[in-house]
């Protein structure tokens, strides 16, 4: 009987030439950040969850954190206070700069019409008559809201309207309020942020409500919800705790009617992070270690002279004092030993038998904590945007160095001031617009009957605080040579680097030059650029 043959399964072909293919293990962040089994990695597996479990989950917390560092931190504040003043300043300025073409008309009458109009604006803006609650003018609402925005990380205000008043006859005005009554409605949420808590169902319509902002089903910002007052309010906790709905925008005009001023870094995010967020931990960190320093160095001043017992059997000087002797003394002749002894300069004493006297050197050696807080300090600043020259206020690098620390801070800050324009200062520019239209003070061929048109009617230009100058002489010899060859104009300059109007100096300057003329003098001419526009040597005439 034949044998059965065997079959086996066949295997790969594998090189003949004894060259051995390498192993991959990983790729690409395998073996760097994104490594499991690296020493300093191993139990580094953080989350990135929703922006809901990120950032609204923890709203709360971090609003407490901000504004406990502002009140009680000096580095806090000074972070908050120096973005402030240098974005918003006294206030932000509006300067209408309609395009006059789109409308038709010429240059001339446009600049009639937006001189005319700032006039206008300014007798709203400038009263308290534009404040709901008639306690400040629009520039002063700029820098509470703004201070807002940055503790809290929105800032809140609703376009209302009440009678006109004797002294405006604008009927709009603004409310601001604080960003905590904008919450989820009857729930545990107004008093907490659990991530469980964070949203909820309109249950009239179906929409989503995220931390107190209403969604539709693309997302879109519907409605706010806005509490009666501050959820967790330890000064009022009777008074009773309502919501309101208010729609985010109106439905026949589709203006706003509620202006949230935030940022939002992440797509899907509703509500704003307040600015320290990220350095809220540093920040206290240092504050807690220069006040542990404060309080070590102040104990330690106490300590200056301490008396000794060469015996060491007690610690009680009174107790050392009547072995001296051989006999009792009394309570107020061991008093009366203690008081002659004189700590003035050239005094002599004679302590008694068995007492030493040594002195406590109560200086304190601080050698490494100003390195060690400059350089925390430095961080927070990178961390802000801000740097940290500017936030703290101290200039003692070169001119160069100051000047670029100047620089780096104002572009932060126009950005920001861009940003808050946006979300504030020109849509409420554009609703006192339309009223000032509507009731016949401002004139506006064609405003309201084609979006283009009021587009064109309503563009304006807002200035702000000007950045500091190390130099005056070398910035407005830049500023010069930037309008003497179009790369900006004297009124733009006139703005950013005195705050003035242009135009308004160009009237004084020839009022003041009518008056030198008037009595015989020669009106004095400057060209700090050196050149005059032919490129040859400037001369006064």
């Amino acid at each position: 009987m034949a044998k059965r043959r065997k079959y086996y399964q066949s295997k790969a072909r594998h090189p003949t030439n004894g060259v051995k293919m390498p192993t991959v293990k990983n790729s690409g962040y395998s073996e760097g950040g994104a490594s499991h089994t690296r020493a300093g990695l191993r139990a580094y597996n953080p989350i990135k969850s929703s922006t809901q479990a990120d950032v609204d989950a923890n709203l709360s917390t971090l609003r407490n954190r901000s504004s406990d560092l502002f009140c009680n931190s000096p580095i806090g504040s000074a972070a908050l206070n120096v973005a402030r003043n240098n974005t918003i300043g006294a206030g932000l300025k509006v300067s209408p700069k309609i395009d006059y073409r789109t409308l038709g008309i010429t240059a001339e009458q446009a600049k009639e019409w937006q001189r005319n109009t700032q006039r206008e604006f300014e007798l709203w803006a400038g009263s308290t008559s534009c404040d709901l609650y008639r306690k400040n003018n629009f520039y002063d609402m700029q820098d509470v809201i703004y201070l807002s925005y940055l503790m809290d990380g929105d800032g809140w205000a609703q376009i209302k309207y009440r009678p006109s008043l004797p002294d405006s006859p604008y009927c709009l005005r603004i409310q601001l309020f604080e960003a905590s009554r904008v919450c989820n409605p009857y729930s545990a949420s107004a008093y907490s942020t659990a991530p469980y808590l964070v949203e909820m169902c309109n249950p009239k319509n179906g929409n989503r409500i995220v931390n107190g902002v209403e969604i539709n089903s693309d997302g879109a910002v519907i409605a706010y919800w806005i509490a009666s007052r501050v959820p967790i309010d330890l000064a009022n906790p009777s008074k009773k705790l309502e919501w309101t709905r208010v729609e985010a925008f109106g439905r026949r005009t589709g203006m706003p009617n509620v202006l949230q001023i935030s940022h939002e870094e992440r797509p899907e995010q509703y509500r704003g992070i307040p600015y320290l967020a990220p350095v809220i931990e540093i920040i206290k960190q240092i504050s807690r270690y220069a006040n542990a320093e404060l309080i070590a160095a102040v104990i330690k001043s106490y300590f200056a002279i301490f008396f000794t017992s060469n015996t060491g059997e007690t610690n009680d000087i009174y107790d050392v004092m009547d072995g001296t002797g051989g006999e009792k003394l009394s309570y107020d002749e061991k008093r009366e030993i203690l008081d002659g002894i004189d700590l003035a300069a050239g005094s002599a004493n004679l302590l008694p038998e068995g007492i030493d006297v040594k002195a406590v050197d109560g200086s304190r050696t601080m050698s490494t904590f100003e390195p060690f807080t400059n350089a925390l300090v430095t961080q927070v600043g990178a961390a802000l945007n801000i740097p940290a020259d500017v936030l703290m206020s101290r200039f003692q690098a070169s001119y160069s160095a100051s000047r670029g620390a100047l620089l780096q801070a104002a572009a932060l800050f126009k950005t920001r001031r861009t940003w808050f324009v946006r979300d504030f200062c020109q849509p409420v520019y554009e609703a006192w617009l339309a009223e000032a239209v509507a009731i016949g003070r401002v004139r506006a061929p064609g405003y309201g009957t084609d979006p283009l048109i009021t587009k064109a009617w309503s563009k304006a230009d807002w200035f702000g605080p000007v950045m500091g100058m190390l130099d005056p002489v070398k910035e407005v010899t830049g500023a010069a040579l930037r309008r003497k060859y179009g790369f900006s104009s004297g009124e733009r300059e006139a703005a950013e680097l005195t705050g003035s109007d242009y135009d308004d100096n160009i009237d004084q300057i020839a009022l003041e030059n009518a008056t030198w003329e008037k009595h015989g003098l020669s009106v004095p001419v400057a060209d700090n650029t050196g050149k005059d526009a032919e490129g040859g040597d400037a001369k006064n005439e």
